[in-house]
C-alpha cells in the first residue's frame, strides 16, 4: 500500500531535501577543489640554466624533503673528490663489509668478504643505483657510515646546500636525511663544474658485470633528446625523485623534481619542464626578452595545480642565480644600500665558486665520458699525489627549514642577520676555541663571515677562516655573536682598513663576509 501525500506534504518534505542537499554542498565542494588541486605534499622542482646559474623555475624549492637514492649524488662527488686528490685510485679491490653485504635491494648483491674494484662499485651505484656498493664507497672514503655522513654534511654546507643533512650514503629511508631541489641542484652543479672528467658515470646507459647486463634506472637518460644523467631515487616516504641534466644547442639545463606519484609521471613532468626551460632559451637566444623565466612557466600550467605540483600555497622564486655572477639588472644585491643580502631574486647558492668563462660556443660544464672499463691490470689511475685523509667530525645538526618565500624581494636567509657563510672542513681537534671579544672591541669595526643555527660550526668556521686567511686576521679576535637563534662568526678589534681589506681578501676567494661598523 503506497502512502499518498498532500500537496502541502510534498512540499514541505522536497523542501527539506533542499536543505538536506545545501548542507552537503558545501563539504562535497571542497572535497572536489583538494581533489582537483593535486594535493601532494611530497613535490618540490626547480629547474636550472646550468651555465649562469638562473632559476627558471621554482616550486618549493626550498622546503625539505627525503632524498631517497639521489643521495648517491653526494656519494660520488666525494668519490670524485678523492680521486681528484690521489686518495684512491679506479683500480682499488675493495672488500665488502657485512654491513654493505646487509643492505636492502636495490643492490649487486656481493656477499661480505667478496670484493670489488672501485671504477665497478661507481658504476654499479650510478646505473643500479646499488645501496651496498654505495655503503662500499662510502666506508673506503670516510672510513665508516658515520664518518663519511660527517663528511657528506661538511661538504654539502661548504657548496651551500643549506637545508641538507646525511646519515647514510644511500637514501635508505632515514627521518632525519634531509634536502630540497634548491640543493640537488647546487650539488648537480657542482659535480659538472668540479669533476667534469667524472660526471658522466651518471650517463652510462648500461654496465655488463659477471656476465650479467644492468640498465641504467633513469628512464630519460635512454630515450635520447640530450639527456645525459643524473640520478633516480624512491622510497614510499620520499615519492619518485629525479635530478636530470640535459644538453640541447649548446646550452644545458638541470631540472629536479622530488615526490613524483609514479616514474612515470615524474619522467613525463621532468621532461615537461626541461622542454619549457629550453624554450625560453631558444625564445632568449632568438632575442625575445623573457625577463622573468618563472611566468613563462605559469603561463604553460606549471605551478598550482601543475601535474605533479602540490597544494600548499609557497611562492615561488621567479629569478634567481647560482652564484649571483649571471642575475639579471633588476636583481641587484641590495648589500650596496645597507641591507647585507636581500635581492629581488634569492640565489640558488651564494658561494658556490664562480666557474671559468667559455667562449661563446662552448656548452656550460662539457664533461668527459666515463672511463672505458678495462682489465683489472690496466685501469686508469688519478696522477695526482696522495694528501693527507680528510678530518672527521661528528654530522653538522642543520638549521630549520626556512619559511617560504612569500614575495619577490626575498632574504636570502629569510630574515637572518646574515648569509650563512659556506662551512668547510672540521676544525682541528686541536683547535683554541673562539675568543670573547674584549668590551672595547664593540666601539671597533668587525668582518662577519657567517650566521649559522649552530653555535659549534659558527666557531669551527671562524678557526677555519682563520687558518686560511691568518695574514688578514693575525691582529683580531674572534667571537660569535648570538642573538635571535642565529650565532654570527665575527672577527673583531678591526680597523676599518683592515676589516675592508680582510672582507676584499675573503671575496676574492669566494668566501662570504661582511664589514660591521662599529656598535652593529
Amino acid at each position: 500500500m503506497r502512502l499518498r501525500l498532500s500537496l502541502p506534504q510534498r512540499l514541505l518534505a522536497l523542501a527539506l531535501t533542499l536543505l538536506v542537499l545545501a548542507g552537503l554542498a558545501v563539504p562535497l565542494a571542497t572535497t572536489r577543489v583538494q581533489a582537483q588541486s593535486g594535493d601532494n605534499s611530497r613535490y618540490a622542482a626547480i629547474v636550472v640554466d646550468a651555465g649562469s646559474g638562473e632559476v627558471l623555475f621554482a616550486r618549493h624549492a626550498d622546503s625539505r624533503r627525503y632524498p631517497a637514492s639521489v643521495t648517491k649524488m653526494m656519494t660520488l662527488y666525494l668519490v670524485f673528490e678523492a680521486l681528484e686528490k690521489g686518495q684512491v685510485k679506479l683500480d682499488d679491490v675493495i672488500t665488502v663489509s657485512p654491513l654493505a653485504a646487509s643492505q636492502p635491494p636495490s643492490k649487486l648483491g656481493l656477499a661480505a668478504g667478496q670484493t670489488i674494484r672501485l671504477d665497478d662499485a661507481m658504476r654499479a651505484t650510478t646505473v643500479r643505483s646499488a645501496n651496498d656498493m654505495a655503503m662500499v664507497l662510502a666506508e673506503h672514503i670516510g672510513g665508516s657510515q658515520a664518518g663519511f655522513a660527517a663528511l657528506s654534511t661538511l661538504k654539502a654546507g661548504e657548496l651551500g646546500m643549506t637545508q641538507t643533512r646525511y646519515v647514510n650514503p644511500n637514501g635508505l629511508p632515514d627521518s632525519r636525511q634531509l634536502t630540497s631541489a634548491r640543493d640537488l641542484a647546487i650539488l648537480s652543479r657542482a659535480i659538472m663544474r668540479d669533476y667534469p672528467q667524472y660526471y658522466s658515470y651518471f650517463g652510462i646507459h648500461d654496465w655488463n658485470y659477471q656476465g650479467r647486463e644492468y640498465r641504467n634506472t633513469n628512464g630519460l637518460l635512454l630515450g635520447g633528446n640530450g639527456y645525459d644523467g643524473i640520478k633516480t631515487g624512491f622510497t614510499n616516504a620520499s615519492g619518485y625523485n629525479l635530478a636530470a641534466s640535459a644538453v640541447r644547442n649548446g646550452k644545458r639545463v638541470i631540472t629536479i623534481v622530488l615526490g613524483g606519484r609514479s616514474s612515470v609521471s615524474r619522467n613525463a613532468h621532468v621532461a615537461a619542464l626541461m622542454d619549457t626551460g629550453f624554450e625560453v632559451e631558444r625564445r632568449r637566444a632568438a632575442g625575445e626578452r623573457i625577463q622573468v623565466a618563472q611566468t613563462f612557466f605559469e603561463d604553460r600550467g606549471f605551478g598550482l595545480g601543475g601535474s605533479e605540483g602540490g597544494a600548499e600555497g609557497e611562492t615561488a622564486v621567479a629569478y634567481a642565480s647560482l652564484n649571483g655572477q649571471s642575475a639579471p639588472a633588476t636583481a641587484t644585491a641590495a648589500a650596496t644600500t645597507g641591507t647585507p643580502y636581500t635581492a629581488t631574486a634569492a640565489l640558488v647558492s651564494r658561494s658556490a665558486p664562480t666557474p671559468a668563462a667559455s667562449s661563446g660556443d662552448a656548452v656550460p660544464y662539457q664533461t668527459a665520458a666515463a672511463p672505458t672499463p678495462r682489465p683489472s691490470a690496466a685501469r686508469p689511475q688519478a696522477p695526482a699525489p696522495a694528501p693527507t685523509p680528510p678530518a672527521r667530525q661528528a654530522p653538522v645538526q642543520r638549521a630549520e627549514a626556512s619559511p617560504s618565500r612569500g614575495n619577490l624581494t626575498a632574504s636570502l636567509n629569510s630574515g637572518s642577520p646574515a648569509a650563512a657563510s659556506t662551512l668547510n672542513r672540521p676544525a682541528p681537534s686541536n683547535a683554541s676555541p673562539a675568543r670573547a671579544a674584549a668590551p672595547a672591541a664593540r666601539d671597533r669595526w668587525a668582518v662577519q663571515v657567517g650566521a649559522f643555527r649552530d653555535a659549534t660550526v659558527a666557531r669551527n668556521w671562524l678557526t677555519e677562516v682563520q687558518r686560511r686567511f691568518r695574514a688578514q686576521f693575525a691582529s683580531s679576535e674572534r667571537t660569535v655573536v648570538d642573538a635571535a637563534g642565529w650565532h654570527r662568526s665575527r672577527f673583531v678589534n678591526m680597523t676599518q682598513a683592515s676589516a675592508e681589506s680582510a672582507c676584499e681578501a675573503l671575496s676574492a676567494r669566494n668566501v662570504t663576509c661582511m664589514v660591521v661598523r662599529p656598535g652593529a
